[in-house]
């Protein structure tokens, strides 16, 4: 792996875990367990637990099912995740 593909991979990583980090965060600010919550917005509850991890990359589909069992716009949960990621962020760092 070449240093492009090596930072690229780091920096899905770091999306990744913030996006987890995120989607954790508004779970629990609705007081529901993985369980629940995936039962009644009809999203697999492994796939909740490794998105929430940072080790699963989802479809902008569930992302939307998402924002709207959190009760925003699919706007401000980009917003949500976009804030907690590092200024610099970037995939490609030339």
């Amino acid at each position: 792996m070449n240093k492009k593909e090596n930072d690229m991979e780091k920096n899905k990583e770091i999306l990744l875990k913030v996006i987890g980090k995120v989607v954790n965060q508004q779970r629990k600010q609705l007081n529901k367990g993985i369980n629940l919550f995936s039962y009644e917005y009809d999203i697999g509850n492994g796939l909740l637990s490794r998105l929430e991890n940072g080790t699963s990359d989802t479809k902008i589909t569930t992302m939307w099912k998402l924002a709207n069992a959190f009760n925003i716009k699919f706007s401000d949960l980009a917003k949500l995740i976009e804030q907690e990621l590092p200024t610099d962020f970037n995939f490609y760092n030339d």
